[in-house]
């Protein structure tokens, strides 16, 4: 597929596939085309099924100005008037921008990163604490989210049934017209890879000690990292 290193592919995609859908459905627009507006300062809707937090409280938690929280509840509250994005939405939304390709898997795993309570819904506070890890957090912490993505059943590890499920999932999403064409293989040879240079102790699972240190010392992953920083 054109990109060197599982490492930096795997990471990598999870960062542009979700910033591209952000923008494409207007839940990231430029900032200079919102004004201040007192009708979202405190965050309320007439109707809806989840009231989100404060802004100051979500200013606290998050590293995003008081208009930066303003802009993204615009955009959130416009997609998902309800207040909540339920998994069957997400799967939606991921497959109207992936036509070619079968996005559901992959979007069921990106779900779960997001929901952080798990109770079957993403609220406006999941999805901002997430998108701050992700544009405004340190290494460290985008590193914690990405192996929290991978490690799907949530034990602390990743395995390579784990792992391989995600590549499969990204490579089912892009679908049959990826250039050069990806063979049945290369799933499984990217796992490969990706645990000979991640599992220092040859256990067979990645920890998530293993998997930040080996990346810290990756250039290319390193680089990787910051290139979301300024998004909005």
């Amino acid at each position: 597929m054109g990109i060197q290193g599982m490492e930096l592919f795997a990471i990598g995609v999870v960062i542009i596939l979700f910033m591209a859908v952000l923008k494409q459905f207007g839940i990231l627009e430029p900032m200079s085309s919102f004004e201040d507006d007192s009708s979202d300062s405190d965050l309320e809707l007439s109707t809806v099924r989840h009231q989100p937090e404060g802004l100051d409280q979500l200013q606290a938690q998050t590293k995003f100005t008081r208009k930066e929280l303003q802009s993204l509840y615009r955009g959130f509250k416009n997609e998902c008037p309800s207040g909540l994005v339920d998994e069957e939405t997400f799967k939606s939304i991921y497959s109207q921008f992936f036509p070619q390709g079968d996005a559901t898997t992959y979007a069921h795993f990106l779900f779960n990163a997001f929901d952080m309570d798990r109770n079957g819904s993403i609220r406006f506070e999941d999805f901002v604490i997430g998108l701050s890890v992700l544009l405004r957090g340190s290494v460290t912490e985008k590193l914690n989210w990405a192996f929290n993505l991978y490690d799907i059943n949530k034990d602390g590890y990743i395995t390579k049934e784990e792992m391989l499920a995600i590549m499969k999932s990204i490579y089912d999403m892009m679908g049959r017209y990826t250039y050069p064409c990806v063979r049945d293989e290369a799933p499984s040879e990217h796992v490969d890879k990706f645990f000979q240079k991640m599992d220092r102790n040859r256990d067979g699972v990645v920890t998530i000690e293993e998997f930040i240190e080996t990346c810290q010392k990756d250039e290319n992953i390193m680089n990787s990292m910051q290139l979301f920083e300024n998004v909005i």
